[in-house]
C-alpha cells in the first residue's frame, strides 16, 4: 500500500503535486536541492490551498492537513529512503532523470514505485540503467499545469509493470480525486499533449495569416469545439454528429489544414523578441505589471469553476 510519497522538485509542477497528496491525507516529503526555490514552496502552497479554501472547493481543515502533511527536505536519501511511491519533477533532461533513477534505486526500498512526471522523453530510456527488477516498477504519471487544478493524470501502462502495482497507482490518482488516463503506448507527448499541441497548431497558424483576432481566435475555441469537449471527449462528439458526416468534413478540410512539422512562424518571432506571455507582460497579448497577478488569478478561478463543473461530466 501507498502510504509515504516522494515528490522530487518544488518548482511548477513538484509543489502542487505534493500539496494535492497531501490534503488527501497522504504523508508527503517534498525533495528541492534549490534553496531559493525551497523557502519559496511552502508559501506557494499555503496560498494555493487558500484560494481553494476562498473558492468554497475545500475546508480549513482540508488546508492544514495538506500543509501539516508535507515535510521538507534538502537531502534526497532522507526525503526518499522510507517511501513507497516517488514521482519525479525535474527539468526535461535525459541525463538527468537517469541519474536521478540510478540514486533513488540505490537509495529506495525494492518495493518503491518510481514515476516520472514528463511527457516529452521515452520511459524506457529514462530507465535504462536501472535494473530489470526496479524496471517493473516505473512509470510516468504525467499531471498538467496548475497541477492542484487539473484533474487529469496521465498512466503509462506499457507492458512492463504488473497489473497489480499499476492498479495500485491508478487507485492513489482516483483517492486524490484524479482522472486516470491509462496510456498504452510509449509515444511522445503521451496522449493529452499531442492532442493539445495538434489543436494549437492550427490556433497558432490561424493568428499568423490573420485569419481572426488571437481574441476572436481564441473565443471561437472556448465557445465552440473546448465548450463541447469540456464534457463530451472528441470520439464520442463524432459519434453523435454522424461518423458520415465527419468522414465527408475531414477530407475536405484536412488538405487544407496546417501540417507545419515547426512551431509557427508567428511564435518564434515573439520568443526571439523577448515576448514570452505573461511573465514578461507580453506575447500573443498584453500583460501590464498592474494587471499581471490579477490576471492570472481570474485564470486560476475559471479552471477551479471547471474543476468543480467537472464532478458531473460522468
Amino acid at each position: 500500500m501507498i502510504h509515504t510519497i516522494t515528490v522530487v522538485g518544488a518548482g511548477t509542477m513538484g509543489h502542487g503535486i505534493a500539496h494535492t497528496f497531501s490534503r488527501h491525507g497522504y504523508q508527503v516529503h517534498l525533495y528541492e536541492p534549490f534553496e531559493a526555490v525551497r523557502t519559496a514552496a511552502p508559501d506557494k502552497i499555503r496560498t494555493e490551498l487558500q484560494f481553494m479554501v476562498d473558492e468554497g472547493y475545500i475546508t480549513p481543515a482540508d488546508l492544514e492537513t495538506g500543509i501539516n502533511n508535507i515535510t521538507m527536505f534538502d537531502d534526497l536519501e532522507a526525503a526518499a529512503k522510507d517511501a513507497d511511491y516517488v514521482i519525479e519533477a525535474c527539468p526535461e533532461k535525459l541525463e538527468l532523470k537517469q541519474e536521478l533513477f540510478a540514486q533513488l534505486d540505490k537509495i529506495c526500498k525494492p518495493t518503491t514505485i518510481f514515476a516520472t512526471n514528463t511527457s516529452s522523453l521515452k520511459l524506457f530510456e529514462m530507465i535504462a540503467q536501472l535494473p530489470e527488477e526496479r524496471k517493473k516498477r516505473c512509470m510516468v504519471s504525467h499531471w498538467y499545469n496548475p497541477a492542484y487544478l487539473i484533474p487529469i493524470a496521465e498512466l503509462s501502462k506499457f507492458g512492463n509493470m504488473d497489473e497489480e502495482t499499476f492498479q495500485e497507482v491508478y487507485d492513489l490518482y482516483v483517492a486524490c480525486e484524479k482522472q486516470p488516463v491509462r496510456v498504452l503506448k510509449d509515444i511522445a507527448g503521451m496522449v493529452a499533449n499531442r492532442i493539445l499541441h495538434a489543436q494549437a497548431r492550427e490556433c497558432f497558424y490561424l493568428a499568423e495569416i490573420g485569419a481572426a483576432s488571437p481574441e476572436d481566435i481564441d473565443k471561437a475555441l472556448k465557445y465552440g469545439p473546448c465548450f463541447r469537449n469540456a464534457t463530451t471527449g472528441m470520439l464520442e462528439v463524432a459519434d453523435m454528429g454522424g461518423l458520415d458526416i465527419w468522414l465527408a468534413t475531414e477530407d475536405n478540410m484536412f488538405p487544407v489544414l496546417c501540417n507545419g512539422d515547426k512551431a509557427c512562424s508567428a511564435m518564434r518571432e515573439l520568443v526571439e523578441a523577448g515576448h514570452l506571455g505573461i511573465k514578461t507582460g507580453q506575447g500573443f497579448f498584453s500583460y501590464p505589471e498592474e494587471k499581471r497577478t490579477r490576471t492570472q488569478m481570474e485564470f486560476y478561478k475559471r479552471l477551479i469553476v471547471q474543476l468543480k463543473a467537472s464532478k458531473a461530466y460522468g
